[in-house]
């Protein structure tokens, strides 16, 4: 019996001749996307569900999903998918992570010409019967320069088409390489020099812990008198009140926004304003951009159905069905070494080496070693996958390479992460025990055995007394509960860490005054995805 999808929400004419062309039976029934108790009604018929962002997947949907093995998403955000209940199901989530860039890096160029010439405004005055021409008066973007946060896949798109605009080019982003700067013809700077130094500045990152509130008052006051800012990424990275009080004090001199805080935004501060333009989350709003994606969630969705391939998985790797029940927990460990690694380093890694240690050096490698690069990219990335993460990698200058060696101690099996960055070095080990949990068995190469939890504190200082009861005693005093505490050392009196599994968040004020002891020479809160 032929394979039946769902598209719940508008799709073209073409992507849906696809799944037809490859022996996908479909429905297309774009208005049930909106009508919940209808979708909830026939969603056991299906085993596929082609959505957009006006279809909600939500637990109680999943849970009456008695067929269905994967969700393709046409478009980037899953916001709308329940992912973690996706995968307690066993359900694929994909999405198509390239198919709206150029799009969206366009937007972003519109909205800069237009705010540095105040083009809505003037339209609005010139078709009210005015002739204000010398109220608007703009400025060139002719050699200023242009400052980027993130230069991923749309920032770097945004990059070039601001040189064609024969613009400077200044980038903030902890994950560019130097060599893929020049390659690019940008600058590669930190953060408060491309605050400084910046004309206009748009914003091309995820919304996660570390980009939240990226942009503030304290930044602001950091920026050029007249400065002017685009974003079309994500609402959240910029506080809006800060922005509202420094247009009104004409240190910023215009904005240009896609994206707010709360969506759908029918009322915002920065609306109204006279020197700021607002748009509706268009930025992948083109006929090109939506057919795009369309074509892309079809042609991934059907090869999954009828060919078992997975292509730009949120919750799974590309893993054949023998292989994945010994594979899987060394995928999770994998991502686990990647992710500590990514959120204890700042500066751009130059060069990421995978080591397969024992019996692990003959499994699916390119999989795990995706999964690692994926739970590294992902602090500073959220839309990325196991399929992107290479590209990315490779488009950032990292350096990927696997070591395979036969079983080399007490361990059947292990992986271990080495990572060059531009002056340090780091390295973490993990391996799977009988129960399949990963745990981390080396950092810095001081042995230790740690389970991974979702909320960790990881430290470093002399091996001197009083650690224990240092972190013990802030931590409970901070109402702080310690699931796991593990130690180690290279030797008496020489280099220490300790890594806490703790039962919640850590607020930052409790990691600076560790710090501030004294005894405790560095200091991060991790977070894993242990779901």
């Amino acid at each position: 019996m032929a394979p039946k999808v769902l598209v719940s929400d508008k799709l073209s004419e073409t992507a849906v001749q696809i799944f037809r062309n490859n022996g996908v039976e479909v429905d297309f029934l774009p208005e049930v996307g909106k009508d919940k108790a209808r979708l909830l009604e026939i969603i056991g018929q299906y085993d596929g569900l082609a959505i957009r962002s006006a279809t909600k997947v939500t637990e109680k949907l999943i849970a009456s999903a008695t067929k269905l093995k994967v969700i393709g998403r046409a478009g980037i955000g899953v916001d709308n998918v329940d992912i973690p209940a996706a995968s307690r199901k066993g359900i694929i989530v994909t999405n198509t992570p390239f198919g709206n860039s150029i799009t969206t890096a366009e937007h972003a160029i519109a909205l800069m010409l237009a705010v540095a010439r105040q083009i809505p405004e003037a339209n609005q005055s010139t078709h009210a019967g005015k002739w204000e021409k010398s109220r608007f008066m703009g400025v060139e973007v002719t050699n200023k320069t242009l400052g980027l946060i993130g230069c991923g896949n749309i920032g770097s798109i945004v990059a070039e088409r601001a040189k064609g605009l024969k613009m400077k080019v200044a980038a903030f982003d902890p994950f560019l390489s130097q060599d893929r700067a020049d390659t690019l013809g940008v600058e590669k700077v930190k953060l408060d020099e491309m605050l400084s130094k910046a004309d206009f500045i748009t914003l091309h990152v995820p919304l996660t812990d570390k980009t939240r509130n990226i942009i503030d008052a304290d930044a602001i006051s950091r920026m050029k008198k007249g400065v002017r800012i685009i974003n079309c990424a994500r609402g959240g990275l910029v506080v809006e009140k800060d922005l509202v009080d420094a247009l009104n004090s004409g240190k910023v001199a215009g904005a240009a926004f896609d994206v707010f805080a709360s969506e759908p935004a029918t009322k915002n501060p920065m609306f109204n304003l006279p020197n700021v333009i607002v748009t509706p989350h268009l930025g992948a709003s083109t006929n090109e951009a939506q057919e795009n994606v369309a074509l892309q969630v079809a042609e991934q969705m059907s090869d999954y159905l009828v060919n078992g391939a997975v292509t730009n998985a949120l919750n799974m790797p590309s893993i054949s069905a023998d292989e994945a029940p010994k594979l899987l927990p060394f995928v999770k460990l994998a991502e686990y070494l990647g992710s500590f690694v990514g959120q204890v380093t700042d500066s751009p890694i130059k060069k990421f080496e995978i080591q397969y240690d024992g019996a692990v050096a003959a499994m699916n490698t390119k999989a795990l070693t995706s999964a690692a690069l994926a739970g590294l990219i992902k602090s500073q990335l959220a839309e990325v996958n196991m399929v992107s993460a290479p590209v990315l990698a490779k488009e950032r200058g990292i350096n990927v390479s696997e070591t395979m060696r036969d079983k080399s101690g007490v361990f059947d099996s292990y992986i271990k992460i080495n990572v060059e960055t531009e002056g340090n070095q780091r390295s973490i080990a993990g391996t799977v025990f009988s129960d399949a949990k990963p745990r981390f068995i080396q950092i810095k190469g001081i042995n230790l055995d740690a389970e991974v939890g979702r909320y960790m504190v990881y430290t470093t200082n002399r091996d001197v007394p009083g650690i224990i009861g240092l972190l013990g005693g802030m931590l409970g005093e901070a109402g702080v509960n310690i699931a796991n505490f593990n130690l180690g050392r290279d030797k008496p009196g020489g280099n220490a860490i300790a890594l806490l599994y703790v039962d919640q968040p850590i607020e930052s004020h409790l990691m600076d005054k560790l710090l501030k002891d004294g005894r405790i020479k560095r200091a991060r809160q991790l977070e894993f995805d242990v779901s």
